[in-house]
């Protein structure tokens, strides 16, 4: 290990030969002793593979762009419940120039994935995939497609389809500040994403998703069972 992650380990955490970490190749994790620890360079010898939690199912987080501090607030508790993708959208009440400002942030939102995906001891970090618009977002593929609304759309739980297996792909979209456009509503509708509900209050953005997100996880652990 060499760079940043390196330089931590051995100078604020001062770790030294024979102490030993979880590693991930972003596919398996491994349990590794320290050999060697000096400036920015950690050397580790592998010593077994571990046993991993079985995959959750794989869910696309599709967030209109909204303040940056509350969408990496987002972000980070996306990683913490096991979403594997995160596709920021511009939706039409979207503030003007987040989309051309995330670009500038798409090394900083990898970062706190992987952040956010160490410290919540996952295997694999998500992906953070680039900004896209509205009308981009509503033809993404998916075996369940769910399109939060604020009112009179079926609670999320009934909305879930009956089978359910832990290779389904979904997909959740979710709306803004303002809120969504009529346009932007039957253009949903007419992709085939169902409107969904969590309630009956309106929910800040990252709320929303917090909530959605451990809604569909548990739903999918629960028929995996």
């Amino acid at each position: 290990m060499r760079g940043e992650e390196a330089r931590h380990l051995t100078r604020v955490l001062r770790v030294e030969p024979g102490q030993l970490f979880e590693l991930s190749d972003n596919r398996q994790a491994y349990l590794a002793e320290i050999t060697e620890a000096r400036g920015e360079r950690v050397t580790f010898r592998v010593i077994e593979t571990l046993a991993s939690a079985p995959p959750l199912v794989g869910i696309t987080l599709a967030a209109a762009l909204i303040k940056f501090d509350r969408f990496e607030w987002m972000m980070e508790k996306a990683t913490e419940l096991g979403v594997e993708r995160v596709l920021p959208v511009e939706a039409a009440r979207s503030e003007k120039g987040l989309m051309e400002a995330s670009r500038k942030r798409q090394e900083r939102w990898s970062r706190i994935a992987r952040e956010s995906a160490q410290q919540s001891r996952r295997v694999t970090v998500p992906e953070i995939l680039p900004a896209v618009r509205f009308s981009q977002a509503l033809e993404m593929c998916a075996d369940w497609r769910g399109f939060l609304e604020e009112a009179g759309a079926l609670p999320l739980l009934r909305a879930l389809p009956e089978t359910r297996r832990s290779a389904d792909r979904i997909a959740v979209l979710l709306g803004p500040e303002g809120g969504w456009t009529g346009a932007e509503r039957q253009a949903a509708a007419d992709a085939g994403w169902r409107p969904v509900s969590l309630g009956p209050t309106v929910l800040r953005a990252e709320t929303a998703a917090t909530a959605a997100l451990a809604v569909l996880t548990c739903a999918w652990m629960e028929a995996g069972q």
